[in-house]
């Protein structure tokens, strides 16, 4: 925010109107344009005046001398702060995104469709990534003598992923049973890392109560027995050809569009801006600090959370001459659906 804006009442007014206009038309704003529209009636020498106070706070810029005015980032920066956030969608988008998003019990296939959802919304890019091992709630386990000291483990997660792994290990079968069904039993649809933190308590301080069953757990716990995929992080990027039309300068298209095409690069950019401890949607105005050829658009995001456990985020990426409110009210609403669409399917 530029120092000392000394933003009144007028002086918002204006601003606001003046970034409305620019998103709707894509045109410079001049002082009579707003005139015609200003319900106080202020006569165009008063908002040129205005305006000139907001250009010197660097809230707005002259492309040539004989146009109008256009917003800086710091206008953006400001505008979305006045935004009150109680606009709601239109009942037909609202309906419109339930029914796409409905029956879904997997994170990457919700992920995947919210992509395409926010893309058509927003007429901008719809992103989401998927973070899938860590996070995965355990459903169960099974493990299986193949001979000497070969046991299998497999491990079943309520996402649908299955992992299995061959361990060096001579347990008879049914000690291997009895530790199944301990793990069952006392952690089914626990995560994996929780999971794996309280066996690792529970050796300790039970094992002279149950001295033979957390022997055979510990010797599969050291074996990786419990162990499910590293974190991993799919990413979903849709409707970058909205993009074209709105973007003159072609080499900045090309390097615009090559970072979207870069998985990791989008999965860094979310990254950088998006959090666990975000409990609003976040918007950022220019995002050069994670990368550079992004420095004119804008990231408006949330986390996606399931309980507590954040699983994924996802984000609309587009020009500054976006409509802020209308977007961030379909993120709003997304990350919000997505806690309830997934804990219905448990």
């Amino acid at each position: 925010m530029p120092s000392d804006p000394n933003i009144g009442k007028r002086e918002r007014e204006v601003l606001t109107a003046i970034v409305e206009t620019f998103i709707s038309t894509g045109e410079p704003v001049g002082s009579r344009t707003l005139s015609r529209s200003n319900r106080e009636g202020l006569s165009p020498a008063t908002i040129r005046n205005v305006m000139a106070d907001l250009s010197d706070a660097g809230f707005l810029e002259q492309t040539h001398s004989s146009s109008g005015r256009v917003p800086t980032p710091e206008a953006y920066r400001y505008y979305v702060e006045q935004i009150s956030g109680t606009a709601q969608l239109a009942p037909q988008e609202a309906s419109m995104i339930s029914d796409s998003l409905a029956g879904i019990s997997d994170v990457q296939e919700f992920m995947e469709r919210t992509s395409h959802v926010l893309s058509l919304i927003s007429r901008n890019v719809g992103v989401a990534v998927a973070t899938s091992g860590a996070k995965n709630a355990l459903e169960h386990v099974y493990f299986s003598r193949l001979g000497d000291q070969k046991v299998l483990a497999v491990l079943v997660t309520r996402s649908g992923l299955v992992r299995d792994r061959v361990l060096r290990l001579d347990l008879p079968q049914a000690e291997l049973d009895l530790a199944a069904r301990y793990i069952n039993e006392n952690f089914r649809g626990w995560t994996m890392e929780s999971m794996r933190t309280e066996l690792a308590r529970r050796i300790e301080q039970e094992r002279s109560e149950y001295d033979r069953l957390m022997n055979s757990i510990e010797q599969l716990y050291k074996q990786g027995a419990l162990a499910g995929e590293t974190a991993t992080q799919v990413v979903f990027v849709e409707g970058a050809a909205n993009l074209v039309t709105g973007q003159e300068d072609r080499k900045r298209l090309q390097e615009m569009l090559q970072t979207l095409g870069e998985k990791e690069k989008v999965a860094q950019l979310l990254g950088a801006y998006l959090d666990a401890k975000q409990e609003a949607v976040r918007v950022v105005i220019g995002l050069d600090d994670a990368l550079p050829s992004m420095q004119n658009f804008v990231l408006i995001g949330a986390p996606a959370r399931s309980g507590s456990d954040m699983v994924g985020s996802l984000a609309v990426i587009g020009p500054t001459r976006m409509d802020y409110q209308h977007t961030i009210t379909a993120v709003s609403y997304i990350a919000r659906l997505f806690d309830k669409i997934l804990n219905e399917s448990e």
